[in-house]
């Protein structure tokens, strides 16, 4: 990297913005897995409204729920200590752009199996 690169702003912005996506990104799975362990809560009331009777808890929504809660924690903290050495390659000047990042793609494979496991609980919970 040469030293005009090396205390260019914006590679120092773009390295901001990069974390910033994943903060949302994180974020986003934080509100989902709420969303999916009230979901479980809703599906219940409306059972026992229907049915008139006391339903069986079913905890399937509350743990994917709780998963996808701790999944955006780990990826804002990932993210967090991932910017700080991405910065600190960047002002020693020995950063590696043939590295994949492969973070990307385990979030995104994780969430797809998550979403496949989500939909069949949906499909077998009636």
């Amino acid at each position: 990297m040469s030293e005009s690169s090396e205390k260019d702003p914006r590679v120092y912005l773009a390295a901001e913005r990069t974390l910033l996506a994943w903060v949302r990104t994180g974020l986003a799975m934080m509100g989902f897995g709420f969303v999916v362990a009230r979901f479980g809560l809703f599906l219940r009331e409306m059972q026992a409204v229907q049915q008139g009777t006391p339903v069986q808890p079913t905890r399937g929504s509350l743990w994917f729920g709780i998963g996808l809660v701790l999944m955006g924690v780990l990826v804002n903290l990932f993210a967090a200590f991932h910017h700080a050495r991405l910065v600190r390659e960047l002002r020693e000047g020995n950063w590696d752009a043939d590295r994949p990042a492969r973070s990307g793609m385990i979030v995104a494979v994780v969430l797809a199996l998550v979403g496949l496991a989500v939909a069949t609980y949906l499909l077998t919970v009636r």
